[in-house]
């Protein structure tokens, strides 16, 4: 088996990156890429990944989905008591990788998080599926449960509450904003020799450099 683990392997080429081609800002550069994933047909063009850490510094990851991108940043949403709110209250510092296979290519953001306001985590939630917005109600995310039991039987007890009339968003529940502080662009190459461009806040601007693969 680590035989046949160790023989998985992939030589990229579809395209290459240079300090010529990009922006000089990251969220535009990310924002053009975006735009050709979006065009590519990927699935869940939006699933990237979220590290969070203690502040004695225990990591944990999981994939999250980006909600909004703006010019100070991207968006996600989640229950504020779940673990990565709780880190993220702790340590306000996190880390998203999107990676898009199709395109071979790999996006690195580390950066500060913030709620965002009431206003608008109450307007996404708005927007959301009946089911989803009564989940957000029936689970105590990242809590342990005796049994799948327990969960449907909150679904259900939330689902009688509001019936069909409107569904308030919980004061738990709500919206995150990734500032960045380091982006780095990632384009797969021939024999491992990718391209690297990272950008590095100082101040109010951007340096951007190559980095080796």
């Amino acid at each position: 088996m680590h035989q046949s683990i160790a023989d998985i392997r992939k030589d990229y080429k579809l395209r290459s990156l240079s300090e010529e081609d990009v922006s000089s800002d990251p969220i535009e550069q990310f924002t053009n890429w975006w735009s050709e994933a979006v065009n590519s047909k990927i699935d869940e063009v939006n699933a990237m990944t979220l590290a969070t850490a203690t502040p004695d510094g225990i990591p944990s990851a999981r994939i999250v989905l980006l909600k909004g991108l703006s010019k100070d940043g991207f968006l996600f949403f989640t229950n504020y008591n779940s673990q990565k709110g709780k880190e993220l209250a702790a340590n306000a510092k996190g880390a998203l990788v999107f990676f898009w296979k199709e395109l071979e290519r790999q996006v690195r953001i580390e950066g500060t998080v913030e709620k965002v306001s009431e206003a608008d985590s109450a307007a996404y939630f708005a927007s959301r599926p009946a089911a989803s917005k009564i989940g957000a109600w029936a689970s105590d995310q990242s809590t342990i449960v005796s049994s799948r039991k327990i969960i449907e039987e909150s679904f259900l007890k939330y689902q009688d509450r509001f019936g069909e009339g409107n569904i308030p968003k919980p004061t738990h529940w709500g919206g995150y904003i990734v500032k960045p502080v380091r982006v780095e662009f990632w384009q797969g190459r021939r024999s491992r020799l990718h391209d690297r461009i990272l950008y590095s806040q100082i101040s109010e601007k951007w340096n951007v450099e190559r980095l080796a693969p």
